[in-house]
């Protein structure tokens, strides 16, 4: 049985395709972007592929460079109803098989795609056991103007020496943005260290960041080296930074002033080069006032601040991220689910997604298995449109207070419900409790 991917990021499109393609006895899988059809054509065999010219991350002619510069003996069918004769003309100087024009005249496509078997092409890929996909092809940027603004701050900074502060509710893609920045930096081929600030006990937060010496303290079985000396050159990622206690926050601005770190146990510093990225989902300035959060501190790491929009006020990057995630779902599941049946691609796109993309990948990979291998349909998504759109957080203090307290008012002082109401989890909720005193 020969095997086709379809490379279409318009599900209803490709859904349609891969059905009728299935019908005529092919093995058929279907991805929405340039990334995904890469780690595929590594991770599978493949004998054609029938991509769309304009894709979310790219266009079929850079999948057409991709394939011929690593030697990958797959033929291509491009699909298109951009410009067909330059862009037909270019993708055939490339080396693709053939074209086709949309709307797709299903008799036509499987014309060619027999003329393409039956002309005897040798097929199949040939790329090193050892090539991996680059990680950043692991999230998807998306398209929009949020996406857009967001990502030009990025490669604006990232060059740079700037310590950056990302803000933005849990599930944005915070790590992601961090990554990205040390990827685009000079510090790239550097360590990236991430530290989850709000998952370290305080008493154990200075060996974290610093390291220890066997025996400086009880439980310290073994010499530790802290994140800080492990990062040396490269760029070291604090994620809620304000879950910090104040003597830590005294210890690292220590650090970040003097460039030295001095492991516990020991009475020799060391001399680091780190960048700094933070991330926060708190209102640090709320949390000077407080007195929660060293004001020197903050001006610090906040050089430069980068804020992460709800995936919400990403509308048109919501079916592309559910694609995605769809299409990781398959390969981690080993579930050849083709797509989303229309009405459950409005229900995803009408949903406000309080959880973003951390509550949209959980969704799409648990709709993916109970779909078991066919298209993903409402009741499988499980999404309740009931919930009130979740309240987005401002970063004025008096104002997050009081959409915090009508929060807890309208779900009777059940804070989970009221954490996904506002688009924050229960972790967040509890500090911003403790924050403004909220009873």
């Amino acid at each position: 049985m020969k095997h086709i991917l379809i490379v279409e990021d318009d599900t209803t499109f490709a859904v349609m395709l891969q059905t009728w393609l299935s019908k005529k006895k092919f093995s058929v899988a279907s991805v929405s972007g340039i990334a995904a059809a890469k780690k595929t054509l590594i991770e599978s065999s493949v004998d054609l592929v029938l991509c769309d010219l304009r894709l979310p991350d790219g266009d079929g002619i850079d999948l057409l460079e991709w394939v011929s510069n690593r030697n990958v003996n797959v033929p291509l069918i491009v699909m298109t109803s951009y410009a067909a004769i330059p862009s037909a003309v270019q993708a055939m100087k490339l080396g693709a098989r053939d074209y086709i024009s949309k709307p797709v005249n299903p008799e036509d496509l499987l014309q060619k795609i027999n003329e393409v078997f039956n002309a005897g092409v040798k097929t199949g890929k040939q790329i090193p056991v050892s090539e991996s996909v680059p990680e950043e092809t692991n999230y998807l940027e998306g398209q929009s103007e949020a996406a857009r603004q967001l990502y030009t701050y990025v490669k604006l900074v990232a060059p740079t020496s700037m310590s950056v502060l990302i803000n933005g509710a849990s599930g944005t893609g915070k790590e992601y943005v961090a990554k990205r920045i040390h990827q685009l930096s000079k510090r790239s081929e550097k360590p990236f260290v991430a530290i989850d600030c709000g998952a370290i006990p305080k008493e154990l937060a200075a060996s974290e960041f610093f390291g220890h010496k066997k025996g400086s303290f009880t439980g310290a079985i073994e010499d530790k080296v802290g994140a800080f000396i492990e990062a040396d050159g490269g760029t070291i990622f604090l994620d809620e930074i304000g879950n910090l206690s104040y003597d830590v926050q005294v210890q690292l601005l220590r650090v970040l002033q003097e460039r030295r770190v001095k492991p516990i146990g020991t009475t020799t510093e060391v001399k680091v080069d780190v960048r700094l990225i933070a991330a926060t989902n708190e209102d640090l300035k709320a949390a000077i006032k407080s007195g929660a959060f060293r004001e020197d501190l903050y001006h610090r790491i906040n050089e430069f601040t980068i804020y992460m929009p709800h995936l919400c006020e990403r509308g048109e990057d919501i079916p592309l991220f559910a694609n995605f995630f769809l299409d990781q779902a398959n390969r981690e599941l080993e579930k050849p689910v083709p797509g989303f049946l229309p009405e459950a691609m409005e229900r995803i796109s009408q949903y406000t997604w309080p959880g973003n993309l951390r509550e949209m990948r959980n969704t799409v990979m648990r709709a993916a298995l109970l779909a078991q291998g066919n298209p993903i349909r409402v009741e499988h998504l499980g999404i309740d449109m009931n919930i009130d759109k979740p309240i987005n957080i401002l970063h004025d203090p008096d104002s997050e207070r009081t959409k915090i307290v009508s929060a807890l008012q309208k779900c009777s002082g059940n804070k989970s419900k009221a954490a996904a109401m506002l688009g924050i989890d229960r972790k967040t909720l509890y500090n911003k409790l403790k924050l403004y005193q909220i009873e």
